[in-house]
């Protein structure tokens, strides 16, 4: 684990290089993990994907947004596209040689999406989680759930996280209604840059979309609509927490599209598993 100063952000980064697998390209295929707001930060992927993404023969780059985990927090400067000035400031910093594949789980789907559409060139192809484009919809959302979060200092939210998530995760939430406080974040996010339906149509990059069978975090049918080329593929009987609680499951989906490196993207199609 290291430092790296990307866009004048102290950034808190793991690259881990592909395990031996007999036949492994010299230069093999590079995913960049990128994890979501709040008590996320890094681990949820260090303990879920990194390392059998790693062992399978690709290379695993992850690392913490600003305003989370290890990496600088400053006041200010939280907009979609300050975290998309990161990732490029990132990949920059770590001399990457060719296109990356980009796996956003959450908040970290939106800002991949949003890189793919700045940066087509740098992208072979994006695996949203539980995540959907910067959209007018999507801000008013992000609106309603940044006003949630800063009310978990009142003991009966407190009480509800602790019995959804543990006291675990009830501590990592409340550190981030403080971090929420102390930043311009709750502002800044719901901003954008906002994307047209033009806007997300025109991105180019093989998109797979993996949802909860459950979960309203997500609205599946606006994804649908939004993303008419996207292979979108439905897990029933889980909600936004999907990659802690089914990595297997995300990644025997992973590891195969991946492999395709495909450059023409298929057709809608929705799979439950």
């Amino acid at each position: 684990m290291a430092h790296i100063l990307a866009n004048g952000i102290e950034t808190h980064v793991i690259r881990m290089p592909a395990g031996g697998v007999p036949g492994a390209e010299a230069q093999p295929p590079t995913v960049v993990l990128i994890h979501g707001l709040g008590p996320d930060n890094l681990a949820s992927f260090y303990v879920t994907l990194a390392a059998p993404v790693s062992s399978s023969g690709i290379e695993v780059i992850a690392y913490d947004l600003r305003g989370h985990g290890r990496s600088s927090r400053p006041h200010t400067g939280y907009r979609v596209s300050d975290f998309v000035a990161d990732l490029e400031g990132l990949l920059d910093a770590l001399d990457m040689p060719r296109p990356v594949h980009l796996v956003g789980n959450s908040f970290g789907g939106t800002v991949a999406f949003s890189y793919a559409l700045a940066h087509p060139e740098r992208v072979a192809s994006l695996v949203l989680i539980e995540s959907e484009p910067a959209t007018e919809p999507w801000s008013r959302r992000m609106s309603t759930r940044f006003e949630r979060f800063g009310q978990l200092e009142h003991p009966d939210e407190i009480d509800q996280v602790t019995a959804h998530l543990g006291r675990y995760g009830a501590r990592a939430a409340k550190g981030a209604s403080r971090a929420l406080r102390a930043t311009t974040m709750a502002r800044d996010i719901p901003r954008g840059p906002l994307l047209s339906r033009e806007q997300v149509q025109s991105v180019r990059s093989p998109i797979m979309v993996i949802l909860g069978g459950e979960s309203r975090f997500v609205d599946r049918a606006e994804v649908a609509s939004l993303l008419p080329h996207c292979r979108i593929v439905v897990v029933p009987g889980h909600r936004h927490r999907l990659l802690v609680e089914a990595p297997r499951l995300v990644l025997d989906l992973l590891l195969p599209w991946i492999a395709e490196h495909d450059p023409a993207r298929p057709e809608t199609e929705v799979t439950r598993v």
